[in-house]
């Protein structure tokens, strides 16, 4: 879309207070775009324990420029509170989003969730299990629902106990070095890797909490469509992750899509100068009762996930008031 809109920004928006302490997020509005607009929800990455909402790309540029409201959003960090805190909040901004669709002009049967690393997992998480699991709802607006129409997940973890297996296995020679600077190579079982602190054990040791932490557990046919970013050179979260997931998700006949990306490590969600040059992608795609399409070819990443957003997003007649429930 050729169309571009200045942008206004609302910030410190509170949507939850849990224990009496603010959850702020911003919104980043298309000034001039015609109303409702389509909503996409930003969950920044760092571990579970470091990072806020300001920790993305310029959310200007993506994508509010291109005609959609972008909200990015905080949650609890691992040093506050333990899983299922994380998702609780992130639900409850969702469900906030809704409530206060009529004020700023948010469409509420179109919201999307995009993430990256540890939150890629959260807006896993909270795309399969949609509204009434790990839900939160003391958090408030309890009568709007927290589905989501369409979740872009970058990088995030899937399956906690299979991520020391295949840790740098399928590395390529092409490795990011900048990548392994900030985002080193580490074990995923020991107390403190962000996995365990994220429950407040070693994952190996409560099993049923690394159950209820994955994405993959609560997959069913039900799920709203996938996009599944992973760089071939992350020395962070293994590729082998994003894997499990797509093929969880097209098992079970969901539409989902996984690009793996030649030379890209850990956290390129964060670097705006990304589509400056395109890269070479895999991409592999199912749709319910098609055949899933294999291909290779290069592209610019930033592109692709708007792309994605605006085929599931911009829908005409959408249904808003469905989601009160």
């Amino acid at each position: 879309m050729s169309e571009r809109f200045e942008v206004k920004v609302i910030p410190d928006l509170e949507f939850a207070a849990p224990n009496g302490n603010p959850l702020l997020l911003d919104l980043y509005m298309p000034i001039g775009k015609e109303g409702p607009v389509p909503v996409i929800v930003w969950l920044h990455g760092g571990g579970w324990r470091i990072g806020d909402r300001k920790l993305g790309p310029d959310f200007r540029v993506r994508f509010a420029e291109q005609g959609y409201v972008m909200a990015s959003i905080e949650y609890r960090l691992s040093s506050e509170a333990t899983f299922p805190a994380q998702i609780h909040d992130v639900k409850a901004a969702i469900r906030w989003l809704r409530s206060a669709a009529n004020e700023y002009g948010l469409d509420s049967g179109n919201i999307g969730l995009w993430g990256s690393s540890a939150g890629g997992h959260l807006a896993a998480l909270a795309g399969t299990t949609g509204f009434g699991r790990l839900e939160g709802l003391e958090l408030g607006n309890q009568d709007f629902s927290s589905e989501v129409q369409a979740v872009v997940d970058g990088y995030g973890p899937t399956d906690f106990l299979q991520m020391e297996e295949h840790s740098n296995v399928e590395l390529k020679p092409s490795i990011d070095p900048e990548s392994i600077r900030l985002h080193p190579v580490r074990s995923h079982t020991d107390s403190n890797s962000p996995e365990s602190q994220l429950l407040g054990a070693p994952i190996q040791t409560v099993p049923h909490l690394v159950r209820e932490a994955n994405p993959i557990t609560y997959i069913d046919k039900n799920v709203p469509p996938f996009l599944i970013l992973h760089g071939l050179s992350d020395a962070a979260v293994p590729a082998h992750q994003s894997e499990l997931l797509y093929h969880a998700l097209i098992e079970k006949e969901n539409e989902a899509a996984l690009c793996l990306i030649e030379g890209l490590g850990h956290g390129f969600f964060n670097k705006n100068d990304l589509d400056e040059q395109p890269v070479g992608v895999n991409l592999r795609k199912a749709e319910a009762g098609k055949p899933e399409q294999v291909m290779t070819s290069e592209a610019r990443i930033f592109e692709l996930v708007e792309s994605f957003f605006r085929r599931h997003l911009f829908v005409k007649g959408s249904k808003s008031n469905q989601y009160s429930v």
